[in-house]
């Protein structure tokens, strides 16, 4: 394989941590707003480590420096140095005031780092993102995490073009200037790191509401938007509340400032930012009605409300020492959104959701050159860290933790983490000692979890003894690397069915307490035997249940065991788990062209459940859904992505077949004569299954499902129908499909976040004919590389979501990535990077695809003047 020399960008590494040697203890900045050109001053109270003897150092980027003074004195040009990433000063002592003026560029500014413009120079607004690193970009200042300050910010305007000034904190004063300006002075009484810096300024409407937290304190929140937008904010709003409550209930947290602030801006990086008392949100995260909303993106923007919030106190209250910990923030609180949005909606269907996520976006980067802990050693760009792995494994970590100490266990330690660490910058060591504490137990071997990467593989064998009756599980663990690794606490939720499909009690040898049908045993070495007495038959073990461990089973289930599980498992995870695998092995089948065992017992299992009352609709709709193409490309060794695509297609009209056509229409037209907008769970599951059905149909008899979408289209009441129909047409290719996406266009002109879903399901074409769509939307006047919505939108769906036609035969697709990358770089790094790891995996591609994306990769990394956001994922992708 051919590799690069190695990047010389310099590396950062947990090993050489140190306390910085200045502090700030307070901040107070003044910011004269414009949108060519913004002014701030900056006064600093310092604080020396007496330990320490380094000179005083402050991190700034892309800075103009007007004027600086140390302790009421302007300094000479001699007794300073700013090289454009950092400035050194002369003579400072401990409690000295360091005040300093800079020019910033907000309309130029396109990164969306620091401060900047978002939307267009004559109705836009100012706002800022300063995680991990952006306020640098916007004065001088020890930029890490580990330096926390109390903020005073005063914001002066004209104010006709920014009538509405918000900064963190409560708010302190505010009142009219000469000219037509105005002014607003914005009061932090917490201490916070710079990265939860924030303000906002420009002509933006409200909603609002009061609220009075358990311990009393009145709150007024506000949700702002621009005008066209506010009235899409009201479901934001209620999540928030519920959200606000839930923390309350579940941790004892309660908010802490007078005002909650939440902005909703087009353009965003992320999907939200979680600054103390002025939330910043991509609007796709924030904005919903029924015209343009789908129930998935309902639940997404309830969840990310409740993420956001639920960092008030897992984030900003107790804060990561140094960006090394960022798990320690993000998958905590992932992990509190996903149990909160469990208890709002369905638990089952929600860990399903998060586990297939898992699979989908983690596992892949787990097993590539992207791979790495969710605490890693090294970092180059920080940016490039805000991972699955950081997210979804991290938050698997915590759940594992919560599982191993038990509900009341978990929110005791959760007690004690949140008092010890309150005000403080905390470390993973500071997280699991306080649960640990709290709870008489030693949990500091989790953190190899931490420290490692790569997904185990847990492996399970039973052995039934009849003469004794006792069943033996042998579980054992592995974990692919080039080194020897210790083991892994990894807990395993489990119970035994008999072949009827009844749950047996469980005994295990040596436990005298009472006889549970659900169990979890520890697995803490290589291999561990378990042993069950009063087993009179083998039984059907169901492991790993609710996903306890984040791992892949290994586990010789028979085709007849897994349907049983399929059918009468009583854990929703995984009876759709053991669907999954046997839709695993009835695609093996058809790949092998082998014996259709598991392809039979799929289908006879998912037809007799079909028919079944008791199950759930949006359950059933999930069943019927096997693996996607990215699940199943892990189980090849040489990736065909259009294959893969083609077999799963040939899969999905096996079932079809199976459950028949008059069945299929039968239970769409029951769906449907049930339409509506409602979200309670039972309107949604039914248009979950009714889109499935839909789906499958169109396998059998394409011109009825596609006359049943088009009609469908046409009526729908809301998004989710009216999207799942223009799918179906799209994708096959259906002559009513132009009418439709047409009509679509038209209706939704000015709607951005429903006109990316117009992009995006054209992006998802399957097949060679996706990419000459792609380069077709690319001239439509809505597309822009300035708007990471939009790049996401079809640049995203079409690299990540489509395999089969991104992975053209003929490099087409790779190379179409790479020359976007060039442009995208120059103009946001952060997004061009998000998008590089599309080439995540390329050297698990056949050969003639594998060729194609290696000549392409090359050819981006030689391109002169790459971010070194870029630079560093198109290393990794590379030399590994």
């Amino acid at each position: 394989m051919h590799a690069l020399p190695e990047q010389s960008t310099a590396l950062i590494r947990l090993s050489d941590y140190r306390a910085p040697a200045w502090r700030v203890e307070t901040v107070e900045l003044d910011f004269d707003l414009g949108i060519d050109a913004s002014e701030l001053s900056a006064r600093l109270l310092l604080r020396r480590d007496p330990s320490q003897n380094a000179p005083l150092r402050l991190d700034g980027e892309n800075l103009q420096l007007l004027s600086i003074a140390l302790d009421g004195r302007q300094l000479p040009a001699t007794a300073y140095r700013y090289a454009g990433n950092g400035l050194e000063v002369d003579g400072a002592r401990d409690g000295s005031v360091l005040e300093t003026r800079v020019r910033l560029r907000p309309a130029a500014n396109t990164a969306l780092e620091g401060l900047y413009l978002s939307g267009s120079r004559e109705a836009g607004f100012l706002l800022t993102q300063c995680e991990a690193e952006g306020f640098r970009h916007i004065t001088f200042f020890t930029d890490r995490p580990d330096v926390q300050s109390r903020y005073s910010v005063t914001l002066r305007a004209d104010r006709a073009r920014f009538p509405v000034l918000l900064a963190g904190g409560n708010p302190d004063g505010s009142g009219e200037l000469e000219g037509g300006r105005h002014w607003a002075r914005f009061v932090d009484p917490h201490p916070k790191p710079s990265y939860l810096f924030a303000l906002v300024a420009g002509r933006l409407e409200k909603i609002e509401r009061d609220y009075v937290t358990a311990e009393g304190r009145a709150v007024q929140l506000k949700i702002w938007a621009e005008a066209d937008a506010i009235d899409r904010c009201h479901y934001a709003m209620d999540a928030l509340e519920r959200s606000m409550r839930w923390d309350e209930q579940a941790y004892g947290r309660n908010y802490d400032l007078d005002v909650f602030h939440v902005v909703a801006t087009h353009d965003f990086n992320m999907g939200a930012m979680e600054n103390k008392g002025l939330n910043i949100f991509n609007a796709k995260c924030l904005l919903a009605d029924p015209d343009s909303t789908t129930d998935d993106e309902y639940r997404h923007v309830e969840a990310v409300v409740a993420h956001e919030y639920f960092h008030n106190w897992s984030g900003n209250r107790v804060t990561c020492r140094d960006w090394f910990q960022l798990s320690l923030k993000e998958g905590l609180t992932v992990f509190r959104e996903q149990s909160f949005s469990a208890d709002m909606n369905s638990a089952p269907l929600k860990r399903i959701e998060d586990v297939s996520l898992l699979r989908r976006a983690q596992f892949p980067e787990d097993a590539g050159p992207l791979a790495h802990p969710v605490r890693p050693a090294q970092y180059s760009e920080i940016n490039n860290f805000y991972t699955a792995t950081v997210y979804e494994k991290g938050a698997e970590l915590v759940r594992m933790l919560a599982g191993a100490l038990g509900k009341n266990g978990f929110r005791r330690g959760m007690d004690r983490y949140f008092e010890r660490n309150d005000g403080r910058a905390a470390t993973l060591e500071n997280f699991l000692a306080a649960l640990g504490d709290a709870n008489g137990t030693d949990l500091t071997p989790y953190l190899a979890w931490y420290g490692q990467a790569g997904t185990p593989r847990l492996s399970a064998r039973g052995r039934h003894d009849a003469a004794r009756h006792e069943y033996t599980l042998t579980l054992a663990q592995h974990v692919a690397g080039p080194e020897s690794r210790p083991p892994l606490p990894i807990p395993v939720k489990l119970a035994l069915f008999t072949h009827h499909g009844d749950m047996l009690p469980l005994h295990l040898d040596g436990q005298t307490s009472k006889s549970p049908n659900e169990l979890v045993v520890a697995l803490t070495q290589a291999e561990q035997d378990f042993v069950f007495t009063d087993v009179v038959t083998a039984p059907v073990p169901s492991l790993l249940r609710g996903f306890s461990a984040p791992v892949i089973l290994e586990c010789e289930y028979t085709p007849d065991e897994l349907a049983l599980l399929l059918a009468h498992d009583v854990d929703g995870f995984n009876r759709w788990e053991a669907g999954q695998q046997l839709a695993a092995r009835a695609y093996e089948n058809l790949r092998d062209d082998t014996s259709a065992d598991a392809l039979h017992a799929w289908c006879e299992a998912l037809a007799s459940l079909f028919d079944n009352p008791s199950i759930d609709d949006a359950l059933l709709a999930d069943l019927l859904t096997p693996p996607g193409e990215v699940e199943l490309a892990e189980r090849e060794t040489a990736i065909d992505p259009q294959r893969i695509h083609q077999l799963r297609q040939d899969l999905q009209q096996r079932l079809a077949e199976r459950l028949g056509a008059d069945a299929l229409h039968r239970r769409y037209q029951a769906l449907a004569a049930h339409t509506s907008i409602e979200l309670d769970a039972l309107s949604q599951a039914r248009r979950r299954l009714k889109r499935r059905a839909l789906e499958l149909l169109y396998l059998l008899d394409s011109p009825e499902a596609c006359r049943l979408a088009a009609a469908q289209y046409r009526s729908a009441p809301g998004m989710t129908d009216r999207l799942a129909a223009l799918t179906v047409l799209v994708r096959g290719n259906a002559t009513q499909a132009s009418a439709a996406l047409l009509d679509y266009r038209e209706r939704y002109a000015d709607n951005a976040l429903a006109l990316d879903k117009w992009f995006a399901v054209q992006a998802q074409l399957p097949g060679e004919p996706a990419l000459e769509r792609v380069l077709l939307l690319e001239r439509d006047a809505a597309f822009t590389l300035k708007n990471p919505n939009r790049v996401q939108a079809l640049l995203g769906a079409f690299v990540r979501g489509n395999p089969s036609g991104f992975h053209r035969i003929d490099g087409a697709g790779y190379r179409l990535l790479a020359e976007r990358l060039t442009k995208l770089d120059t103009l946001n790094p952060q997004v061009a990077a998000r998008l590089a790891t599309a080439f995540n995996g390329w050297q698990r591609l056949e050969p003639l695809r594998r060729e194609a994306a290696r000549a392409a990769i090359v050819e981006l990394a030689r391109h002169d003047g790459l971010s070194r956001n870029l630079t560093e994922i198109i290393g990794s992708v590379l030399n590994h």
